[in-house]
């Protein structure tokens, strides 16, 4: 079994819980392409048996997420699972004010990335230093906020509920932080449910008790690494190259360009070449020699 499954994830359960589920129903070899919160719900695309080779092609996307930001609270990890350390009176806003606070996030950006958060230094992750009391200085990365929309504001709940796109490595915590203190007060990440990873939108998913009640729906829903890459070009190899290339010899192919292309033998899908400077060379391979 080779492919990607898309899981819609529930609250309450980290990426490994779904991996470790998913690994066992399947039997396969199990990754992720990018953790979600225990917290966070939605598209969460795990990679199945030779598709973790394609892992590469998948981590660089862009994503879109519907957050929801609890304003004149802030916390220590900069969502609901945190401590509260900071609260503050929340002046009244129109729609407009909170409209003009969302735009000013748009664009290109630096942001530095929570304490709280996997990300390792010196070999540990951030989030022990923190649980230790310990605080790393952090260079800021570059980020991109693509669009953002306001969906809704619960007034009396002091509750701001928006739509954001934007690059990998965009921490939707701190962008809650900065739209809070935008608006002139401090806030928190309530909710946050992702609904697009690339081109995987979440209409596409399906439940993880799902699976685990129905262990078909697994094959049913899994996306092929030739489906993956349809729109891309392809090449037929005869039996003779074929062999060498399966072989891991490099093959002379002027006539291609510098692309990714599906390799076929007798119409049956192969796996997946690089051609680079009149090279062909494999990169992932579902039938070995």
């Amino acid at each position: 079994m080779n492919g990607i499954l898309l899981i819609n994830k529930p609250k309450n359960h980290t990426s490994h819980d779904i991996v470790a589920i998913v690994k066992k129903i399947s039997k396969e070899k199990v990754g992720h392409t990018g953790t979600l919160d225990p917290n966070a719900t939605g598209v969460l695309p795990l990679l199945i048996g030779k598709a973790t080779e394609i892992s590469k092609y998948l981590v660089n996307h862009d994503k879109t997420y519907i957050a929801t930001i609890k304003l004149g609270i802030k916390t220590d990890t900069a969502d609901a699972e945190g401590t509260i350390i900071e609260k503050r009176e929340v002046p009244e806003y129109s729609e407009e004010e909170i409209e003009n606070a969302l735009k000013k996030m748009l664009g290109k950006q630096n942001q530095i990335p929570p304490m709280y958060s996997a990300i390792k230094v010196n070999g540990k992750k951030l989030y022990e230093y923190a649980r230790e009391g310990k605080h790393i200085k952090l260079e800021p990365r570059q980020i991109e906020i693509y669009n953002i929309k306001l969906i809704q504001v619960n007034k009396q709940e002091c509750e701001i509920t928006f739509e954001v796109s934007c690059s990998k490595g965009t921490y939707i915590r701190t962008l809650c932080e900065n739209i809070a203190e935008a608006l002139g007060t401090i806030g928190y990440m309530k909710e946050l449910n992702r609904t697009k990873v690339g081109e995987f939108s979440i209409e596409n998913t399906v439940k993880i008790e799902d699976i685990k009640n129905n262990e078909n729906l697994l094959k049913e829903n899994i996306i092929s690494i030739e489906e993956f890459f349809e729109n891309g070009p392809k090449i037929e190899l005869k039996d003779v190259e074929l062999n060498l290339f399966l072989n891991g010899v490099i093959l002379n192919k002027n006539d291609l360009s510098n692309n990714l292309y599906k390799i076929y033998n007798q119409n049956k899908f192969i796996g997946i070449g690089i051609a680079k400077d009149g090279k062909l060379k494999r990169d992932v391979i579902l039938q070995e020699n």
